[in-house]
């Protein structure tokens, strides 16, 4: 795993442009600092709790490609500390990330919770495994009641990771998010209901 998330992040060209701007300073601090090697049970209950997530990857001509990868909640698995996994299923059949990753394995991830407006980013090198290839693998990243046909898996050698400011990330709520929040509401009426019932036939 790299130093940290910075040492990826802040090529040359990036650090003209924050000398430019006057953050140089902060983020040569952030660059040199000391970082957990590996996720820590923050990470990977944050990862846990995902149902989607946005990954890049870049092609041979150069232009990078943003796909989005969704599924059942947890369907990003946590193998350990520095690995994370996943089941490609059937899709489109355009085959973009997985041609890109023939040619350049470096991906980036990018998680969100909405509704706790926090971000979560991760540099890793991503490797295509066939399902025949391993099977323990397989049964590990295997969702249960999933009805789509998985083609390949994915793991991803976590480089580094770190967490974005919250500043700019606009709360939204799925709508098994809406029903839980709903819950108790949902159940007071009901009781109320109930009562009215009752005193209509007293």
């Amino acid at each position: 795993m790299a130093n940290n998330f910075p040492s990826i992040a802040f090529t040359p060209a990036v650090k003209v442009l924050q000398e430019k701007y006057g953050s140089r300073v902060n983020y040569d601090r952030m660059e040199k600092r000391t970082v957990i090697d590996g996720l820590s049970e923050n990470e990977k209950s944050f990862v846990a709790q995902r149902d989607s997530f946005y990954m890049a990857s870049c092609g041979e001509n150069g232009f990078p490609y943003i796909q989005h990868r969704g599924g059942s909640k947890g369907f990003l698995k946590v193998i350990d500390s520095k690995t994370l996994g996943f089941i490609d299923f059937s899709g489109n059949k355009q085959y973009i990330t997985t041609g890109n990753l023939v040619t350049n394995n470096n991906v980036s991830l990018i998680m969100v919770d909405y509704p706790n407006r926090a971000r979560l980013k991760i540099y890793a090198n991503a490797e295509v495994v066939e399902l025949s290839n391993r099977a323990e693998l397989l049964k590990t990243l295997t969702l249960l009641d999933y009805a789509y046909k998985p083609e390949r898996m994915m793991l991803l050698a976590i480089e580094a990771y770190d967490w974005n400011c919250p500043q700019h990330i606009t709360p939204r709520y799925t709508v098994e998010e809406i029903e839980e929040a709903l819950l108790a509401q949902k159940e007071y009426i009901k009781k109320l209901e109930e009562e009215i019932t009752l005193l209509k036939h007293m």
